[in-house]
């Protein structure tokens, strides 16, 4: 079930990365991935029931006509793997528990900084710079936080910039936050609690922080001017914004400014054989995700009968 889940989710975010590349320069991109991670946790769900391949007497017929079993292709073997599931159990819910104790965690640290940033803060400020309302704060940022009630903040040094590099700085978590992308963002991570053995799920939640991040730029760009103006700013505030934490969504979002600058300042068009074949791997990666069964233990909706060596499946994996 794990293999399956992780090489369906895979499947999705290959093919959203081939309709990411299909799209015009100036389409957004986020919704793209957003739709993936549901997908990758509906279908094997339903197709567990509805869709499904009965794995041990397939291997049993398989191995009939081999002069010597392979571990691999052993049914023995694969029965023989229900008794792990107590283990696997276990360490899941332990990484579902971790997981929320990280995000409770990460949850208070940005509560404390808003809240000793407010305490530190000027009274004579207003809190309004160039237009936008902002938290000021010492070194963390610029980033928006909150989810349903999102707040920018803004570091001190960010004040010193130009007029026009701060303005860049300023509307981009502006676009953040009136686009709700904290919302998306946290919405979008909560499958992970549930399936954080989904490897291909992780891959995909990088990819919509990036595609955020990508749409957010050309926002910013389509307001204000300049792209190779923001892109020299990116580098800049990047330098600078080393000394703080990083939060998502930010400025500088984390390990994505090379792939940005190149989105920005020399975006990569599909050249004519590959507006043939992008289309076609999208449909063959969709055909296969459509069409691959979810692999069970058993016969069908009935358990499987005892095999070799005396070894029954247990009554719960149908």
């Amino acid at each position: 079930c794990i293999l399956y889940v992780n090489l369906v989710t895979a499947c999705l975010g290959l093919a959203a990365i081939l309709v990411e590349r299909a799209l015009p320069l100036g389409a957004a991109r986020r919704w793209i991935w957003a739709a993936v991670i549901p997908l990758s946790m509906f279908i094997p769900g339903y197709y567990r029931n509805h869709h499904n391949w009965s794995l041990i007497p397939a291997l049993e017929s398989h191995t009939r006509s081999m002069p010597a079993q392979v571990s691999l292709f052993d049914p023995g073997w694969w029965a023989h793997t229900v008794a792990w599931d107590s283990a696997i159990n276990r360490v899941w819910v332990i990484a579902s528990y971790l997981l929320v104790a990280w995000a409770l965690a990460n949850a208070w640290r940005v509560w404390r900084i808003v809240r000793l940033s407010r305490r530190q803060e000027d009274p004579s400020r207003t809190g309004i710079v160039d237009g936008v309302s902002v938290i000021i704060t010492e070194a963390t940022g610029p980033a928006t936080v909150g989810v349903l009630w999102s707040r920018v903040l803004v570091p001190r040094w960010v004040l010193d910039l130009p007029h026009a590099q701060r303005q860049y700085v300023l509307r981009h978590e502006a676009e953040h936050r009136t686009a709700h992308d904290g919302l998306l963002l946290f919405v979008a991570s909560l499958p992970l609690i549930l399936l954080p053995w989904n490897a291909a799920l992780w891959w995909i939640l990088r990819r919509l922080c990036l595609a955020v991040e990508m749409d957010c730029d050309k926002r910013v760009v389509a307001a204000l001017g300049d792209p190779h103006a923001y892109g020299d700013l990116l580098l800049r505030v990047a330098e600078a914004g080393n000394r703080g934490p990083r939060l998502q969504p930010a400025f500088l979002g984390a390990g994505m400014l090379e792939k940005r600058l190149i989105q920005l300042v020399a975006p990569r068009r599909l050249r004519k054989l590959q507006r043939v074949l992008v289309p076609s791997l999208i449909v063959a990666l969709l055909a296969l995700v459509v069409w691959m069964p979810h692999p069970i233990a058993g016969h069908g909706s009935q358990p499987a009968a005892p095999i070799a060596r005396g070894i029954t499946p247990h009554p719960d994996h149908h």
